[in-house]
């Protein structure tokens, strides 16, 4: 079997350094001694929050959960849209497939070194059964990511010290029956809040089994009959017991200025210092749009972000806001570039006027031919063989990186937040038959997503809550943010949304893409391969 798996993971305890949290001290030359004295145990809880980095505001992470959805397909630039096109290239060889698997293993095994060490560390017990309960939250996080990915998956609860070659695959049952019997008692060996800021809490862990019983709930083999009520339980008590509020505008969630927020339940932990700041969150690149070539009076800079053009939203996403009443189209998108190069000005452009303007509408040749500013309209957007311009998704945009070439951002990513949170109950209410409440869960997100005086005009009736509405709310509420591939396999949607609204992948998306490849390295290096471990249908 793959080392990187059964083989225990090598602590060189590089650790998370979250700017308040998690500061890092990196440790060479560890022996088992280490982790029983204080600095140690407390070492290696550090590292298994990290490997959240490698998935989290990173292009593999983007790629996997936005690429060949109904939201978005592919830009221009950047390699893996075969990912989006569901083609040939999209193999148990991918590195994107094989690296999410080998860092996530790693990760589960660092988080079992923590729990099976932790009765001889030198920790006061109460601290102890803390971070014990962090581990299990993560350990559940890192299995929910690799079953909703993957489906049946082996299951390794204890440190591994050892070459291993055996492995199977765990029916997806068992891999939910652990993932909820760690977030249970994450939840009782929690705090409601965490000294450190960063750490996973006691709202962290019900936010998560809510959404891990939501889940477990649409897949028959694994679902029990109580699954929907319990996630709309925990949902709710996420909502009304620990001082979380929904802020009071849309745009201010992803302000980076103040972004340790009440809406905040779980961010990935990101610092401006580069030394420990790994790869960074690097999603400020992905959904940008070229604004820096080709046109008059504009030029690549910090502000504006580099623009690596990865993501093109769908006409399906460009169509799903009533921009009449609902801010969160400007909200999330950046629609105009100012001029910032004197050098290529056009005629009576000043300095700071505008310079780009992408219409959500179409405009007439004649009103752009009026104009001193490129005007890019629907059309254009809209039109084959156009990956390059369209609307700039500025959700994680990072004017504070230190130069206009640096990739590593210090954006925190927010993996879960409080309109989430009301999102799953809703649905969990709903599949309950409990329309009434589902309602005003979902008539909360939309309160708040109103614009000024269209408040009323936003809130929808018992009629018009269907599971397609919920699935639309959430595409307009979480746009881009590493959900929609996953909610559309949840809902059992994807193969019929993808062919709906997304062109790219239409031709080539089949039944069988709700889950994707095992790795090949993991088969070939498992005694006995295929045949005791086999692959997914289909690849």
């Amino acid at each position: 079997m793959k080392k990187i798996i059964l083989t225990m993971c090598c602590l060189a305890l590089i650790s998370q350094s979250c700017k308040k949290v998690l500061e890092e001290d990196i440790v060479s030359n560890i022996t088992p001694e280490y982790y029983k004295s204080a600095a140690g145990f407390e070492d290696a809880v550090k590292a298994s929050y990290e490997p959240l980095r490698s998935h989290y505001g990173t292009q593999r992470g983007f790629t996997l959960t936005v690429f060949g959805t109904d939201t978005y397909t592919k830009g221009a630039d950047g390699g893996f849209k075969h990912i989006n096109d569901y083609t040939s290239g999209f193999n148990s060889q991918d590195s994107y497939i094989r690296d999410l698997w080998n860092d996530f293993y790693r990760a589960i095994n660092t988080t079992n070194t923590v729990i099976d060490r932790a009765p001889t560390a030198d920790v006061p017990a109460a601290l102890k059964a803390q971070r014990v309960a962090e581990a299990r939250f993560l350990r559940a996080h890192y299995y929910f990511i690799l079953v909703q990915t993957y489906g049946p998956i082996h299951l390794s609860l204890k440190e591994t010290t050892e070459i291993q070659t055996t492995a199977t695959r765990s029916p997806v049952k068992a891999v939910y029956d652990v993932i909820v019997a760690d977030l249970e008692l994450a939840i009782t060996g929690l705090p409601a809040k965490q000294n450190d800021y960063g750490r996973a809490s006691k709202a962290a862990a019900e936010h998560m089994l809510s959404k891990v019983l939501l889940t477990r709930a649409s897949i028959p083999s694994a679902a029990k009959a109580d699954d929907y009520q319990r996630a709309a339980v925990l949902a709710k008590s996420v909502i009304a017991n620990y001082g979380l509020k929904l802020l009071p505008v849309f745009a201010d969630v992803f302000d980076q200025a103040k972004q340790e927020h009440s809406e905040v339940v779980f961010a990935v932990q990101y610092t401006n210092d580069l030394l420990t700041n790994g790869g960074g969150n690097s999603g400020h690149l992905y959904f940008i749009m070229e604004y820096d070539a080709g046109h008059k009076g504009t030029q690549r800079d910090i502000a504006n972000g580099r623009p690596f053009k990865r993501f093109k939203p769908t006409m399906y996403t460009l169509d799903l806001f009533d921009r009449t009443k609902d801010s969160r189209y400007n909200g999330s998108f950046k629609q105009v570039f100012f001029a910032n190069n004197a050098a290529t000005l056009a005629t009576g452009m000043k300095l700071g006027d505008t310079a780009i303007y992408v219409a959500p509408v179409n405009v007439s040749a004649a009103v752009k031919a009026s104009k001193n500013y490129r005007t890019i309209d629907r059309a254009e957007v809209l039109s084959s063989g156009n990956y390059r311009y369209f609307p700039t998704l500025s959700k994680f945009l990072d004017p504070l990186r230190p130069s206009v070439q640096e990739e590593r951002g210090s954006r925190d990513y927010m993996v879960a937040r409080l309109a989430e949170t009301y999102l799953i109950a809703a649905e969990a209410l709903f599949k309950s038959g409990n329309t009434t409440e589902a309602l005003t869960f979902i008539n909360e997100v939309r309160k708040r997503a109103a614009l000024p005086g269209k408040e009323l005009a936003m809130q929808i009736t018992a009629s018009e809550l269907t599971m397609d509405f919920i699935l639309d709310e959430r595409g307009r509420e979480l746009l881009g943010e590493m959900d929609r591939w996953f909610d559309l396999v949840r809902t059992g949607t994807l193969v019929d949304r993808v062919k709906k609204h997304n062109p790219d992948a239409a031709p080539n998306i089949q039944p069988f893409h709700i889950l994707r490849p095992i790795p090949s390295d993991q088969i070939d290096r498992t005694e006995g391969g295929v045949t005791n471990f086999p692959q997914n249908t289909g690849y």
